[in-house]
């Protein structure tokens, strides 16, 4: 199955490069681009890509801006971040905004496909150790947003085997490593993983441990 991906990014060196990298690849296909982030949330109405790699500085309609609207419009795109520095407070409002990751721009063309693949299946945190340090050092900082405002009411619902899962997200912990710390099968936890998102309103694990950060389940530092 062919993972159609759409490149927004107001630098045509840097849209080029990640087009001739990721179509070198059987599995990846790249089916438009956007110089802005107006036209990235309209390519992605027209063209329907499964994965989006979002500049975060466009003109017309930042990324942040453009990732809101598209995770607003769209039940299925995943917006991957493309930013210079890892521990960039843009970044972290993108994730809050409803991207699945995010990808330095600088990342070697596996990396870059690896990421396109990871956020696409929705199963795990986008480089965890680094996606956690930005959270933990941003979610200080934030207020409530809108894609999470709803997911606090509903902290309650989770039961005590979700909320120590829900925990071990927030740690960057895959489904694997998950089901090695509390001693059950993998499939399990995909569960639990698929009832906490259920139960939250949220659309993937990223969201979900911005939201444990949120609640405070998890202690920034």
């Amino acid at each position: 199955m062919t993972i159609r991906v759409l490149i927004a990014d107001d630098q045509m060196m840097v849209r080029e490069g990640f087009s001739v990298l990721l179509n070198a690849m059987p599995d990846i296909e790249v089916t438009g681009e956007a110089v802005n982030g107006r036209e990235a949330v309209a390519k992605v109405r027209e063209l329907a890509p499964d994965v989006v790699l979002m500049d975060i500085r466009m003109p017309e309609l930042n990324g942040i801006e453009a990732t809101r609207e598209i995770v607003a419009a769209d039940g299925t795109a995943k917006v991957l971040v493309l930013t210079t520095f890892d521990l960039d407070e843009y970044v972290y409002q993108a994730l809050r905004a409803g991207a699945s990751g995010f990808l330095l721009k600088d990342a070697s063309a596996r990396q870059l496909a690896d990421a396109v693949r990871v956020v696409a299946a929705g199963e795990a945190l986008l480089a965890p150790s680094v996606t956690r340090r930005l959270i933990t050092e941003f979610s200080r900082l934030s207020e409530p947003s809108h894609p999470l405002s709803g997911a606090h009411a509903a902290y309650g619902d989770l039961t005590d085997r979700e909320t120590e899962v829900l925990v071990l997200i927030a740690q960057g912990l895959s489904n694997a490593e998950i089901a090695g710390r509390l001693v059950v099968a993998e499939s399990t936890i995909k569960t639990h993983v698929s009832r906490i998102l259920v139960k939250l309103g949220l659309r993937d694990r990223t969201q979900a441990a911005v939201f444990a950060y949120e609640a405070r389940l998890v202690t920034p530092g």
